[in-house]
């Protein structure tokens, strides 16, 4: 016969045992989690920063100043006055140069080829903090349950990105072909590129701070309007940077410098001069600058009826970050006419392309508390 022993203790001590495993389990998954969400959050800001030096490189025209593409040599700047010298020799073959830059001595060149060394070693850098990051995550297995994929796409954008990067370069490389800037639809697709790494950084960052089973439950009061509109303005906003960095690649900021009509006309005259006819819709000042001031204003009106939308949401979270997002869209609306009037110069382009990021981090943050709403009850007890 077995030692009787008493009922109430033996139950005592399941559920202190239960309740200890269950509590070390989570409290791993939430270690886990914290710990990928702090390497993303470096990412981020490391990608924001990435973005912001690449448009100081392209309104000081510094894109072209390294004329190869050295991944690993590259790495090692000119360290003496032969090397710099050969390194602008190098320059001189570019029509860049031979066009518009043959003013240039060797202390100018020295500036705009630092920018751009900058922008490249800075990407290799989050490169490296990424493979980093990953291969430690992956020994230590504090990557949680699913994301090892979503974790290693963000690794694989980033070597495609380096690769676009290096194709947008080249387009301005060409010899003999009147090239004194890169192709600006191969700029666009640089650029969007990089918003959309910004955007799965930012989304994956929003997911980890809650647990799955939380997000599932919250998914069940997801506000499908304001989703909605929310998302349609997400697109539009996707679809407007894309335009702006047309905008930027062929300097159209700096062709009408009134608003709100250009040169006088509601619809530039020569808007349509470039031949064949498709060329206008990349090369074209007027017409992709009409396009790009159409679109803010399409982006204003859609933005005021999902602001409308998302006031009448029960969810004091989603009114909240729809309040932040419009009143950054209306800051941003105001960012563009300066920067047209005052002839796109450096500071008011680079202010503008900072609100940009801000406003597609918004839209997302909106997006996502819309789809997984925060209740009331939960905000207040925290």
């Amino acid at each position: 016969m077995t030692n009787k022993r008493s009922i109430f203790e033996e139950v005592g001590e399941g559920e202190v045992r239960s309740a200890q495993s269950i509590g070390l389990i989570d409290q791993g998954r939430r270690y886990s989690r914290k710990i990928v969400r702090i390497w993303l959050m470096s990412l981020l800001v490391l990608v924001v920063l990435l973005i912001a030096i690449g448009g100081l490189t392209r309104l000081t025209d510094s894109g072209l100043s390294i004329t190869e593409w050295a991944p690993f040599r590259g790495v090692v700047p000119p360290l003496n006055e032969a090397d710099w010298q050969s390194a602008f020799d190098r320059y001189k073959k570019t029509d860049e140069w031979r066009i518009q830059n043959q003013w240039m001595e060797l202390r100018d060149f020295k500036e705009i080829y630092w920018w751009e060394w900058g922008h490249r070693q800075l990407a290799k850098f989050i490169g490296i903090i990424w493979l980093i990051g990953f291969l430690g995550l992956l020994i230590r297995r504090h990557i949680p349950t699913g994301w090892a994929g979503r974790l290693a796409l963000i690794g694989f954008l980033g070597g495609f990105q380096g690769i676009i990067g290096w194709w947008m370069v080249a387009s301005g490389l060409v010899q003999n072909s009147g090239a004194v800037d890169v192709a600006s639809y191969r700029l666009a697709i640089h650029l969007g590129l990089a918003f959309l790494i910004l955007g799965i950084l930012t989304w994956y960052i929003f997911s980890l701070r809650r647990e799955e089973r939380d997000l599932i439950q919250a998914q069940r009061s997801k506000e499908r309007l304001p989703h909605c509109f929310v998302t349609g303005l997400l697109y539009v906003t996707f679809l407007q940077i894309i335009v702006g960095s047309l905008v930027a690649g062929i300097d159209a900021g700096q062709a009408y410098n009134d608003w709100p009509l250009m040169d006088g006309r509601f619809f530039p005259a020569n808007a349509f001069a470039l031949e064949p006819l498709w060329r206008n819709l990349f090369e074209s000042p007027g017409f992709v600058q009409f396009i790009h001031r159409v679109l803010g204003y399409i982006l204003l009106i859609f933005g005021i009826v999902t602001w409308f939308i998302g006031y009448q949401s029960a969810h004091s979270s989603i009114r909240r970050a729809i309040n932040l997002m419009m009143l950054v869209l209306v800051v941003q609306i105001g960012l563009g006419i300066m920067t047209v009037l005052y002839s796109a110069i450096w500071l008011s382009a680079i202010v503008h392309q900072l609100g940009a990021i801000l406003l597609w981090l918004l839209l997302l943050r909106a997006r996502f508390l819309a789809m997984y709403p925060v209740s009331n009850a939960i905000q207040s007890s925290t």
